[in-house]
């Protein structure tokens, strides 16, 4: 009877110190407080499932989902490079799409999403501004799919290096 006792126990506190250290871990990943429901780093479990927005076209997998105690559900996106002073228009838009496809695949409309970088994490307010801009940022895309002639939108020589599609453009930089 008391080697139950002490079996349970030590179980018990074993848990915790799980808990507590997974907690620490969710802390210091950037990650805000709540349950990951969805993770595409591989860091808590595997992901392959995109989520969709098929009238719109979208299909995305952000880093982390974390859905609060209030039923939020807040997407993450991790970036490996140093902050900048402001987030990249391009991360904002990024993460915006991932707003949208929580609100499409959870059917609740996110107010706010995180890009953490290497050393800081902008919390980035998803405004009906911002999935404006993003829904017209959508139809520009797709309207410019089929144009035969389309100019390159950067002067970065690094993009064009790592560019998929370099090989048979006549406006690499690399």
């Amino acid at each position: 009877m008391t080697f139950n006792l002490a079996f349970i126990a030590i179980l018990l506190l074993l848990t915790g110190i799980v808990w507590k250290w997974s907690r620490h871990l969710q802390a210091r990943a950037g990650l805000p407080p709540g349950n990951v429901i969805y993770a595409d780093t591989g860091a808590w479990f595997a992901n392959d499932t995109p989520l969709y927005a098929d009238h719109l076209q979208l299909v995305g997998k952000p880093d982390y989902l974390v859905e609060q105690d209030d039923g939020q559900i807040i997407p993450v996106e991790m970036k490996s490079g140093r902050a900048p002073t402001e987030p990249h228009e391009g991360h904002v838009l990024q993460l915006a799409a991932y707003c949208l496809l929580v609100a499409e695949n959870f059917g609740v409309r996110p107010t706010y999403g995180i890009l953490q970088y290497r050393d800081k994490a902008f919390a980035i307010d998803y405004t009906d501004d911002l999935e404006e801009d993003l829904l017209d940022l959508l139809a520009e895309m797709r309207g410019d799919m089929y144009d035969i002639d389309l100019d390159r939108d950067h002067n970065d020589w690094r993009r064009c290096a790592s560019c998929a599609l370099r090989h048979v453009c006549d406006q690499r930089l690399a």
